[in-house]
């Protein structure tokens, strides 16, 4: 993000009593402009020590807070509509539920419903003030019209003028209350006499609020609730009415209320009533119709209606909180991590393991709620022929539910278990694409009864998790294949030359497969020796493949005794006939530490920085050419440089000076102070200063290789040459 940030800041009145409720007023006129159903208002908010800048949900209306409630607040770096419209500095289109499924998938499992949305930048100049979306139902044409997205970008710029005067005058912005629609605004002439005729009627009436809430109920809706109407008034249904408590219902008005479509339901009223309840939606509440089943459902009916229910969830909110939290997973610890979190609480269960096939044996991926370790490791290589309920689930693909140890015991003998200190268990098969990839016990420390209902919904649950599980067990692959050639193509170690001192460092990214371009090398030439830095553009196998080639090549022009220029020559002339369609940088030297200089080469690259003995540091201006790969004819110039004893040369890559929203210049400049402070050490602890990660461990097989790097969006080599005198 350029530009100065937009202070907390709102328009006057923002929230004094009495005065005018700036976004509110502005929501509205949005959501009425172009018939939108809900819509929020987030304002930015700057980075602290927590994270970086924000997205903050200032007000909403046309639907339930609640609905929002995962997205009170956004990171500008999350993938959400709002914090893309506000990086892309343009309006974010979402024509359906296929497509949010598609670009937001988190958005699209909480809230599955067919509905359309519009993201828009709210902006003054250079300054960015928040975003704004507004949502339709899934009636809308699948393309947001001109005249629509004319109107959502006039009305967000003038909203921007607004806030950015209220910062001007220095009026506080706060979030506001909640607001519910241009709709409520108004009111009905004949509201006295509508209200008299609902009484009338012999069917039960309800009005619902967008929260939710019971705003009127007619007598008959008292008479068939069995509860008088002054204790329905001000509550929601399925908290005022327990047998309505189960949360499908919920779930049905949260439907109702996101697709605007009516929906219905069939319900038992204790002791053998049954009742059905028909939900008509609008852009400002619900009206309900309540009428005994007999009367909604075919002639001759009877009063013993079978139930039409789903199975009962555990919650709505945890099974949605986990499938949303599972496609943020990434590997398999961080799904074992989220299905502990969002499951286990729910379920009252007290520990967790999760199980998968290997080499024909069951492995053990993580577990939650053994004190011992050994417990679970017990398991670990139990081949999958063994009779035991993990292997056996599995196998068979059919979950188990044991009730107490009793019932365990009665179909494993005690010789093929073993205890756990647990006294129920579930032991949940976990299938995707058709085959099993894992087993998921949950354990309970108390004798625990399965109902057909838990049962079912665990059972789903195993798919769920089952598809994260797989997806994590391909990214560990991947990575490990990834770790594995990047430690192959670097130096498993640096030459011990005479007269010279040496440290280097890699760090890989943080995102994506760990995997990059970077590289170093440093290598004897007789008496001399020749170092080499460069970078191929890229972040996976291909770049890693590629700067294997480059590293090779570089060595092999050395060895038959060619000027670092000409190294530079030869090995771009190798890139362009490679047609590898990638570029990279390269910063290649020759020491002669007899004569205390270095002849440098530079193409495209970062320059190199130099310590002198008096602790004095300068940034190298070396001449040099394009990058290699861009033209043939391209020559590079080599560059004498003095090196005194005791002086420090520094070799990088940009990862080390990059960072998001600062100048390049300002990150050599920051590494030139560090380097300045850092004192006459030796050079491996000067590198770990250099680079921020003091203490960092090696991967086994390349030096100064860690593995556990802090947040960097790109890959960093560092190689630090220093002569002795």
């Amino acid at each position: 993000m350029t530009g100065p940030r937009a202070s907390r800041a709102a328009a006057p009145g923002g929230g004094d009593e009495g005065s005018e409720p700036l976004l509110s007023v502005a929501l509205a006129e949005i959501m009425e402009g172009v018939q939108a159903q809900s819509g929020a208002v987030y304002l930015l908010t700057p980075g602290d020590h927590t994270g970086g800048d924000a997205l903050e949900m200032a007000v909403k209306g046309g639907l339930p807070r609640s609905f929002s409630e995962p997205w009170e607040r956004i990171p500008l770096t999350s993938r959400a509509p709002v914090a893309d419209a506000v990086r892309e500095r343009g309006v974010v289109w979402v024509s359906g539920d296929e497509e949010m499924a598609h670009r937001y998938p988190g958005i699209a499992i909480v809230l599955p419903y067919p509905y359309c949305l519009a993201a828009v930048p709210v902006i003054a100049g250079d300054t960015v003030y928040g975003a704004v979306y507004v949502t339709w139902p899934g009636s809308h044409p699948p393309e947001l019209s001109e005249a629509e997205r004319a109107h959502l970008t006039a009305a967000c710029d003038r909203l921007a003028g607004r806030l950015r005067h209220a910062a001007d005058e220095g009026h506080p912005i706060v979030p506001e209350t909640y607001f519910a629609g241009p709709d409520a605004m108004a009111r009905s002439v004949g509201a006295i006499e509508a209200v008299r005729m609902l009484a009338r009627l012999p069917q039960g009436l309800c009005a619902l609020d967008l929260n939710g809430r019971v705003s009127y109920a007619n007598p008959a809706s008292g008479e068939l609730l069995g509860i008088p109407v002054s204790r329905l008034t001000g509550s929601r249904l399925w908290t005022a009415l327990p047998w309505l408590g189960d949360p499908v219902h919920e779930e049905r008005y949260r439907a109702a209320m996101m697709s605007q479509r009516p929906t219905s339901f069939t319900v038992l009223r204790p002791p053998r009533e049954w009742l059905t309840f028909r939900l008509h939606p609008g852009r400002s509440g619900l009206s309900v119709h309540i009428a005994p089943a007999r009367d909604a459902g075919p002639e001759g009916s009877s009063d013993e209606l079978p139930p039409r229910r789903p199975a009962r969830l555990v919650t709505i909110s945890h099974i949605l909180k986990l499938a949303s939290a599972l496609t943020e997973a990434v590997t398999v610890s961080d799904v074992v991590e989220r299905v502990a979190d969002e499951i286990m609480p729910a379920l009252g269960s007290s520990a967790l393991v999760v199980l998968a096939p290997e080499n024909g044996r069951l492995r053990v991926l993580g577990q939650r709620g053994y004190a011992d370790p050994q417990i679970v490791a017990r398991f670990d290589g139990t081949p999958l022929t063994a009779q035991i309920p993990g292997a056996q689930a599995l196998g068979t693909g059919v979950p188990s539910f044991f009730s107490s140890r009793q019932e365990l015991e009665r179909v494993y003998p005690a010789r093929f278990t073993t205890p756990d200190g647990m006294s129920a268990w579930a032991y949940l098969p976990l299938i995707a694409s058709g085959r099993p990839v894992g087993t998921c016990v949950l354990g309970y420390q108390s004798e625990h009864r399965f109902s057909t209902d838990e049962r079912a919904v665990l059972t789903s649950l195993g798919g769920l998790i089952a598809q994260a599980l797989e997806r994590a067990r391909l990214y560990d692959t991947k990575l490990r294949l990834a770790q594995g050639l990047q430690s192959a193509l670097l130096p498993h170690s640096l030459p011990a030359l005479e007269g010279l001192e040496v440290a280097a460092r890699y760090l890989p990214g943080t995102q994506g497969m760990d995997i990059g371009g970077d590289f170093y090398d440093l290598i004897r030439t007789g008496p001399t020796a020749a170092a080499v830095i460069g970078d191929v553009q890229g972040h996976n196998a291909a770049a890693a493949g590629l700067m294997g080639q480059v590293r090779t090549a570089v060595r092999a022009f050395t060895a038959v005794g060619q000027s670092p220029g000409q190294v530079m020559e030869r090995t771009n002339r190798l890139l362009i006939d490679l047609d590898a369609e990638l570029l990279a940088s390269c910063a290649y030297l020759h020491l002669d530490l007899a004569a205390h200089r270095a002849f440098i080469a530079r193409a495209g690259h970062p320059q190199p920085l130099l310590r002198d003995p008096d602790g004095r540091v300068h940034v190298l201006e070396v001449p040099g050419g394009a990058l290699l790969g861009v033209d043939r004819a391209t020559a590079y110039p080599t560059t004498s440089v003095p090196l005194r004893p005791g002086s420090v040369l520094v070799l990088y890559t940009d990862g080390l000076i990059e960072r998001p929203g600062a100048d390049i210049d300002e990150g050599q400049a920051a590494l030139a102070d560090r380097l300045a402070r850092a004192g006459d050490g030796p050079l491996e602890a000067l590198a770990d200063t250099l680079v921020g990660e003091p203490g960092v461990r090696g991967v086994p097989g390349v030096p100064g290789v860690p593995d556990s790097p802090g947040q960097r969006g790109d890959d960093t080599a560092l190689l630090l040459l220093r002569p002795l005198g």
